[in-house]
């Protein structure tokens, strides 16, 4: 059974361990609004997964020289490209569908050689019969004039 990445699990002294903090530094980023823990009854914080990932990620960043600031507007636009894509794979999927009920409304069939239907491109026309060799028609002799 896999554990759901975004379920607070973990207290405030085991989430600084595993991200390798002092707690004290998740209650900074608490109040700066970095990092967003669930809440417990009686006010405990609690961590998920997820949220120990991003207080890893704001401890590289840190560490590379990016201001708590800097921090803030990166995770915040980095949320903003996510919703975006998200988005736009909504946005990619409904096009699609509407893709196909356009196609599937726009058919056009017609009458195949051997009397079956086909399906025919909008816009073409199926193709002309060719006339058997073995019928001709009769034409009567044209009568001269008197």
């Amino acid at each position: 059974m896999a554990l759901d990445a975004d379920q607070p699990l973990f207290v405030i002294s085991v989430a600084a361990e595993i991200a390798e903090m002092h707690p004290q530094t998740l209650r900074q980023y608490d109040r700066l609004g970095l990092v967003k823990p669930s809440r417990a009854p009686g006010r405990a914080r609690r961590y998920s997964q997820r949220d120990i990932e991003k207080l890893q990620q704001i401890q590289v960043l840190s560490q590379q020289g990016v201001s708590l600031e800097g921090i803030r507007r990166i995770l915040q636009l980095e949320n903003q490209v996510a919703a975006l894509q998200s988005r736009v794979a909504e946005l990619s999927q409904e096009l699609d569908e509407a893709r196909e009920r356009a196609e599937e409304s726009s058919r056009i069939f017609a009458a195949g050689i051997g009397g079956d239907v086909v399906r025919m491109a909008r816009g073409s026309r199926p193709r002309a019969r060719k006339i058997s060799q073995a019928v001709v028609l009769y034409r009567p002799p044209r009568q001269q004039e008197r």
